[in-house]
């Protein structure tokens, strides 16, 4: 009894802790333990189509190129985790996650329903590109969408060539009104193959797309197609989310709260936006560097249909790199070789001389 009433102690102390203080990232140091002069590591505020929101900033070297990442769901921000994965990234960007419009630390009850669009998360993600241009005095940047993150990384592309070195695109989402049909596909195929008699009931219980209840009917499928190997290998992202919103500084406690509020929210705002997607017609080319991450494995927003697409674009330069053993994630799942692939898209696209120097002479 005394060991638990001091654990309890414990744990009550941390949530005191955790829920008032502000959030914070730590300092960026050498092997030495000492600051890195040149370094940034920060989480601000910052207002975007006339909302504050949250972005975090680090980078052993604020002379380095911008790297900006758009988070996939939508409603799955990964401030609370991403650092985990991103210290080789941060040796040669600077790198800056968002929360997005009614996302995570960006979840307020005051932000407008109708300004829960496609359109408007275009226009929002548009006013941080500037900010970032404008703070770190680039012209360009480079940027990153992850999955739901890819929808608007493509059309920032299509709109806004001259403020990107490069598209580059994880898990990219193509048409996804076809791509929630092969996705389920896939699943149910797969619980049959293994004799998964859960699964199948539920699957064929559900039905496939288009689903009704996006919080509900989406979750049942996204559970089985994880649990079957067509979202993850080695990376549970929404564990990583949860983990990292109860430990991590930074997200309070608090902010894993408005995590779990903001994911139904927006899900529940936008799903009809992003199902209204489709690459082959939309966007048929563009006028930067585009290059896809794509995971050998996932069936989430399926690499088929990415090969296909892909073999489709016209871009002034253009690069598909397989990540053998990733599914829907492999920025979190290779994330060595993700850096690795990175810092070569840098030597291929970037032109100013001063971003041509890193720490280790590069």
């Amino acid at each position: 009894m005394r060991v638990l009433k001091i654990t309890i102690i414990i744990l009550g102390l941390l949530l005191v802790l955790n829920t008032f203080l502000s959030s914070r990232t730590p300092t960026i140091r050498d092997g030495d333990g000492d600051v890195i002069p040149e370094s940034i590591s920060e989480i601000i505020e910052v207002k975007l189509g006339g909302v504050d929101q949250t972005i975090m900033i680090r980078g052993e070297n604020r002379r380095n190129p911008v790297l900006l990442f758009l988070h996939g769901g939508p409603g799955y921000p990964q401030i609370s985790f991403a650092r985990k994965f991103q210290s080789k990234l941060e040796e040669s960007f600077v790198v800056v996650n968002w929360d997005q419009r009614g996302s995570g630390k960006s979840y307020s009850p005051l932000i407008p329903d109708e300004s829960m669009t496609k359109k408007q998360l275009l226009t929002d993600s548009n006013d941080l590109i500037d900010y970032l241009r404008n703070r770190f005095d680039a012209d360009k940047i480079y940027l990153v969408g992850h999955s739901w993150g890819s929808n608007l990384g493509v059309f920032l592309a299509q709109s806004y060539p001259e403020k990107l070195y490069a598209y580059i695109g994880i898990g990219q989402s193509v048409n996804d009104d076809k791509g929630e049909n092969m996705s389920y596909e896939f699943t149910l195929r797969e619980a049959k193959i293994r004799g998964n008699l859960k699964a199948i009931e539920e699957l064929e219980a559900l039905g496939s797309p288009p689903y009704e209840d996006p919080n509900k009917d989406i979750m049942i499928q996204r559970k089985w197609l994880g649990a079957l190997g067509g979202a993850a290998r080695k990376v549970n992202t929404l564990k990583e989310i949860m983990v990292g919103s109860l430990i991590s500084s930074e997200y309070s406690w608090i902010d894993g709260i408005k995590f779990i509020v903001g994911n139904y929210y927006v899900r529940s705002t936008m799903w009809e936006d992003q199902l209204a997607l489709d690459l082959f017609e939309e966007v048929p080319a563009l006028k930067v560097p585009v290059y896809f991450c794509i995971g050998r494995f996932d069936h989430n927003t399926p690499f088929e249909l990415v090969e296909q697409y892909y073999n489709q674009l016209k871009a002034p330069q253009k690069g598909f790199i397989w990540f053998e053993d990733s599914a829907h994630a492999p920025h979190f799942e290779e994330p060595n070789k993700f850096a690795e692939i990175l810092l070569r898209i840098r030597q291929e696209t970037s032109t100013d001389v001063h971003l041509l120097y890193n720490r280790k002479g590069f």
